[in-house]
């Protein structure tokens, strides 16, 4: 019974080995044509050659391009409402509630999230060139809330236990729940902040550059990064799973040749006992 568990144990492990393999296989392959992609994506400079470069095309537009700069509001800016000098363009306050459950079959406290808020407040802005060589260029940023995985930055993070409140305890009686904790959450897309935006860019009738949503389907991306560093991120992304995908497929084989090496072993130590058996039985 021993043996047969221990069989099933390493049978387990050698699969399991190759099936992360093959999972982190996936996800490499999926992630390096990602980068192969983003690589490929134009990278243009906030300087007048790119004014002129639009003003001398058909269509006065890019429509998918890398671009770079630093954040500046078109007006007054957010004041964050934790953090004091703090501002920002882009403002997103979260306040989570977290309830304790009174599990009827156990009888044990669960935890679980509820009665989640949030707010995003957004004023008009612009990237300008992170050298500064030309302060008269800009690129307004259009539909910023419409970017995928819009990303800001934490600058205020606060968790309190949370006050049971007079029905609240109705709330305990009727389906065994009550406050727990109470987290309070600011994030901000600050003032000064280099912005990498993957969009469409144009020049309006007033002679104004937009980053906007892509007209194609393709991504609208701001991340908070530098194009360079964000590139970089995205490789070590890569490298780490082909590491993963390496090492894991690598155990597999080791187990694997590990029990063909041991069961070769014990066949052979078994046709070695039988043989010297036989030996005895004729001597005799």
């Amino acid at each position: 019974m021993g043996d047969s568990m221990y069989s099933s144990l390493r049978l387990i492990s050698i699969g399991g080995s190759f099936a992360l393999s093959g999972l982190f296989y996936h996800l490499y392959t999926k992630k390096l044509e990602e980068l192969q992609k983003l690589k490929e994506i134009p990278r243009v400079e906030l300087n007048e050659d790119l004014i002129k470069t639009l003003d001398s095309s058909h269509q006065k537009c890019l429509q998918y391009v890398a671009l770079e700069g630093i954040v500046k509001p078109d007006g007054e800016s957010l004041a964050s409402q934790f953090v004091p000098r703090c501002f920002g363009v882009i403002q997103r306050i979260i306040i989570q509630e977290y309830r304790r459950a009174l599990n009827m079959i156990t009888y044990i406290w669960d935890s679980k999230k509820q009665n989640h808020k949030e707010v995003i407040h957004t004023v008009p802005f612009s990237l300008v060139p992170v050298s500064g060589y030309d302060p008269g260029i800009s690129v307004h940023v259009d539909s910023p809330l419409s970017a995928s995985d819009l990303s800001l930055e934490p600058v205020y993070c606060y968790i309190r236990k949370a006050k049971m409140a007079f029905t609240d305890y109705f709330v305990l009686e009727l389906n065994g729940q009550k406050p727990w904790w109470l987290e309070e959450k600011e994030e901000m897309l600050k003032v000064g902040s280099t912005l990498t935006g993957f969009g469409e860019l144009i020049l309006d009738s007033n002679r104004m550059l937009r980053l906007r949503p892509p007209e194609n389907g393709q991504k609208y991306l701001l991340i908070i990064s530098d194009y360079r560093s964000y590139l970089q991120h995205q490789e070590s992304t890569v490298t780490v799973w082909k590491v993963l995908t390496g090492v894991f497929g690598l155990l597999g084989v080791a187990l694997l040749l590990l029990r063909i090496y041991r069961r070769f072993s014990r066949r052979r130590g078994i046709s070695i006992g039988k043989r010297h058996t036989i030996e005895e039985t004729w001597g005799r």
